[in-house]
């Protein structure tokens, strides 16, 4: 990853810094506002970088453990880039409505997942050739309604690790809901809301499209990272298991043959069968 100074320079082209208007501000983000220009409070690019790298290095860490991280931007700026990223590291994601429950109530989200699954094989195969046309046509239709919300979360069996917010203060449900379960919480926080309402809160202009984008993309590299990793500790292993098969095959082979030599060392050297002994036939004595 770059260094500070280049990420900051990245960071301030993008307009993170650019927070919301001083009247809308919550005071609790006081500790990562740099200065006022305007009426609009300016965020402190270095707590963003610093919280960026933590975020980032704490999510890399989920990732090499193997688990799944959701990430949640349902917001018109951040529908494509979070569709985009969690595409490219294969993890999950919500980005046109959050589903009351979706956590809290995953066991019934899952029947929904499923149904949508079970409707789409039997399209493909042909198994609806029988019913009538309008019948059909309905089911099409409710398995484009389920795959535009359940879509991102079809490959996801169990409640995930990690929730990767933005804007925390739009996607408030999701944060309650995992809050609720214990599931850990990473989000992009704007001068306008709570940054105590998530672990690790990164301070960024959430609004922006750009900014948006360079966050998620270097927290996407991020997990990324931790899933090559994860790969190759897998491959090693592997490799160490089959040199390990190995050794133990040639140990137990030179072992085999130590024993033939041994048995073959007790044998007479004349080679063949060891003579036998007779007994000998009792002495005549003769009476005189």
């Amino acid at each position: 990853m770059e260094n500070n100074t280049s990420l900051q320079q990245q960071l301030l082209e993008a307009g993170v810094h650019f927070g919301h208007l001083r009247k809308k501000w919550n005071p609790k983000m006081l500790p990562y506002i740099f200065a006022e220009k305007k009426g609009i409070h300016i965020i402190d690019l270095n707590k963003t970088t610093e919280c960026l790298q933590e975020t980032a290095a704490v999510l890399k860490q989920i990732a090499r453990s193997g688990k799944k991280i959701l990430f949640v931007g349902t917001k018109k700026q951040a529908k494509d880039i979070v569709t985009e990223c969690a595409q490219k590291v294969n993890m999950p994601y919500v980005t046109e409505r959050w589903l009351g429950g979706m956590l809290t109530n995953f066991n019934t989200v899952r029947k929904s997942v499923k149904k949508m699954q079970s409707i789409e094989k039997m399209l493909g195969d042909g198994s609806f050739d029988s019913i009538t046309k309008k019948e059909r046509l309905t089911l099409s239709r409710d398995k484009e309604k389920m795959e535009k919300v359940l879509g991102g979360i079809a490959q996801l069996s169990r409640v995930p690790a990690a929730l990767f917010i933005v804007d925390i203060g739009h996607e408030h449900i999701a944060l309650a809901e995992a809050k609720r379960l214990g599931v850990g919480t990473f989000g992009v926080v704007d001068t306008n809301c709570d940054p105590n309402k998530v672990d690790f809160a990164i301070p960024a202009n959430d609004d922006a499209t750009k900014s948006i984008a360079i966050i998620t993309q270097y927290i996407t590299a991020a997990i990324a990272e931790g899933l090559a990793e994860r790969q190759a500790a897998k491959d090693e292993e592997t490799e160490d298991s089959s040199l390990s098969d190995e050794n133990q095959k040639k140990a137990a082979r030179m072992e085999a043959e130590a024993q033939a030599e041994a048995g073959g060392g007790g044998k007479p050297r004349g080679g063949g069968q060891p003579r036998r002994r007779t007994p000998s036939s009792p002495k005549r004595t003769s009476n005189r």
